[in-house]
């Protein structure tokens, strides 16, 4: 892509919302990310991947609409309102379109998922590293499943792979017990990344829980305080993630603040959220920075 496509693209997103001089209100703080800085609102990579952790009809379309036309239109706006990280999977064709991307002159940061799917950790490492991520973290699928199966000390294996390549090492999890173990055993890492939802449980005891059949992933909203409680007590860096429940905080923009809000009631001054965008049918990232942005003036940190 030229220089002249290049600032084309970065026109095109902003075209999608308010121009920037009309969004001072959506201004993010930076934080300190080891030798870096990353926006308190980081974009996740979940929807890019075609995981909405709604339906496989809503997967389909997003698998649908994220072209890499897309994608990459969507990461520009990010970065035209002050978003200058990304959170996604270590797999290749995430790896493929971030070097694309950054080919085309973007200088966005990346924190990598491990892609536990391949099955050899360090091959899946060394492929991440090249290209220069910021962070690396631990698949917090596979963390609770390894918890789940009185494993997790195999994980920590795992950390001490990702804390030879040089990245910041976290640890990703939905259960709020595994934080209480790690940080009892003083695990070397450097940041969390924390789901607000439990969705780590077993099926029998997601039913149990709801008292009925569950299809799907249970989202409960009372887990949400149990996960924040723990963001809030460990010196830990904590990126919080699905705060807005994989849409089902979403139905307006009070819910959508009110999510924000609950997030950074909890959030110390270095951690930041991770929301997943799909900008299909409106706006998403000038509305999500607003809410961000207003939600951390409010906050006493």
């Amino acid at each position: 892509m030229t220089a002249i496509s290049r600032r084309e693209l970065l026109s095109a997103a902003a075209a999608g919302g308010a121009a920037i001089a009309a969004g001072a209100d959506a201004q993010l703080p930076l934080v300190r990310f080891g030798e870096y800085r990353v926006s308190r609102l980081i974009v996740g990579g979940n929807p890019i991947s075609a995981n909405s952790h709604v339906s496989p009809q809503l997967d389909g379309e997003m698998r649908d609409y994220f072209t890499v036309a897309n994608a990459k239109k969507l990461l520009a706006a990010c970065e035209q309102y002050g978003i200058n990280t990304w959170q996604s999977r270590g797999d290749r064709h995430i790896m493929r379109l971030l070097h694309e991307y950054r080919l085309e002159g973007s200088k966005i940061q990346w924190i990598a998922q491990t892609a536990t799917e391949y099955g050899d950790l360090k091959r899946n490492l060394a492929e991440i590293s090249a290209l220069k991520p910021i962070g690396i973290y631990h698949h917090g699928s596979q963390t609770d499943r390894y918890w789940n199966a009185n494993r997790i000390d195999q994980v920590n294996e795992s950390l001490k792979a990702i804390r030879q390549t040089g990245a910041q090492v976290g640890l990703g999890t939905h259960i709020p017990e595994v934080i209480d173990y790690v940080e009892s055993k003083g695990w070397d890492l450097d940041f969390y990344m924390t789901c607000v939802y439990n969705l780590g449980r077993t099926r029998e005891e997601a039913e149990r829980l709801a008292g009925r059949s569950v299809p799907g992933e249970l989202f409960w909203d009372a887990d949400r305080e149990k996960m924040l409680a723990r963001v809030k007590s460990t010196s830990k860096t904590c990126l919080i993630f699905k705060i807005y429940g994989a849409t089902r905080q979403c139905a307006t923009t009070g819910a959508r603040k009110a999510a924000v809000d609950l997030a950074f009631d909890y959030a110390k001054h270095g951690d930041a959220v991770v929301v997943g965008m799909f900008p299909k049918y409106s706006e998403q990232v000038h509305e999500n920075c607003r809410l961000v942005a207003e939600s951390i003036k409010r906050s006493p940190v």
